[in-house]
């Protein structure tokens, strides 16, 4: 199954690198890399995944890379990458209203 990065996702994969790379470029590479290839292994078998439980939803699914949950919704024709968030922090309040 495709798998596809929403512009927020995509936003906060960036700013991941960019908060990393202050001290390392090198590392920063290393986890976002290691982040896209697990997004990207969710097209694989997505229904494999957790349930995320602050929704409840069997379509709402994470994953872990490093300390980041990699938060995908599963679609009829594709997986939509929908945040990427330090496991330290809450959900962004734009997931509490996926319909």
């Amino acid at each position: 199954m495709n798998v596809h990065f929403t512009d927020a996702a995509s936003e906060q994969l960036d700013a991941i690198y960019n908060y990393i790379a202050n001290d390392s470029s090198h590392y920063a590479k290393r986890v976002v890399d290691q982040i896209v290839r697990k997004a990207h292994n969710t097209g694989i078998m997505p229904r494999a995944a957790t349930i995320v439980p602050e929704y409840s939803r069997p379509d709402i699914r994470e994953v872990f890379a490093y300390r980041y949950r990699i938060i995908y919704r599963i679609l009829a024709d594709r997986i939509d990458i929908i945040a990427i968030v330090h496991g330290a922090k809450p959900l962004p309040d734009s997931l509490v209203d996926l319909t």
